[in-house]
């Protein structure tokens, strides 16, 4: 699959000294150089456990806290602007976290090309842009080929968790999750799933919630 439309736009965005400090340092204990080879999960993390991914987690602070809080669990995290890793990276060093790894990349390349088939237990889409214009509708990330890579390296019964705050992408989201043979909706009625009690509110949800907007959480199990 050839990513010929991107899902976000680079914001150059000031990184402070310490998160500068933190690519020089901590990148290699932390960090991910992909190219178009398939990573070997196991002799990353050095073990195998069950994994959970994240895709675009902004700053950082939900994943470190999901770090933490299961060390049972290893966590991939993608991310293309520099000053959130960098403030991954810091989070991950001062809670002594061992089972972080961050790529700095596109995240449909990263599915495409660098992740084994069925290596995943879970996959976290939160807050993804909404690209509220309707010409910019073709920029969102959820769409049939997306959901086609998600499902290629989710395990059989993984799940695939996502969560937004604009209620038209919900609904489009739903719709095209519901529609795709890969997943069932693992909510009763087919529609929205109760919010995840082990998601931290992330920085975009809780400006959301100033904003009025509601929550929307979708959970999709992968069919076996």
């Amino acid at each position: 699959m050839t990513a010929t439309i991107r899902s976000f736009v680079l914001r150059g965005g000031r990184m402070t000294d310490a998160q500068r400090r933190a690519f020089d340092t901590l990148w290699p204990r932390y960090g991910l150089d992909t190219t178009d080879a398939v990573l070997d999960l196991d002799a990353i993390f050095g073990r195998r456990a069950p994994r959970t991914l994240e895709i675009g987690f902004g700053n950082g602070d939900h994943l470190a806290a999901l770090a933490a809080r299961h060390p049972e669990r290893d966590f991939l995290g993608i991310e293309v602007h520099r000053p959130g890793v960098g403030r991954l990276l810091l989070s991950c060093e001062a809670q002594g976290s061992t089972n972080v790894r961050a790529i700095c990349r596109d995240a449909v390349e990263v599915l495409d090309l660098c992740l084994p088939p069925a290596s995943l237990d879970e996959v976290l889409l939160l807050f993804p842009d909404p690209w509220h214009k309707k010409r910019h509708h073709k920029r969102r990330i959820v769409q049939a080929p997306f959901i086609a890579l998600v499902a290629k390296v989710l395990a059989p019964g993984g799940l695939f968790r996502l969560a937004t705050d604009w209620e038209p992408y919900a609904e489009d989201m739903l719709a095209r999750l519901n529609a795709a043979a890969e997943f069932e909706n693992l909510a009763p009625d087919g529609g929205y799933a109760p919010r995840d009690v082990a998601r931290a509110a992330t920085r975009f949800e809780r400006r959301g919630e100033r904003l009025g907007h509601g929550v929307r959480d979708l959970s999709f199990r992968k069919i076996p």
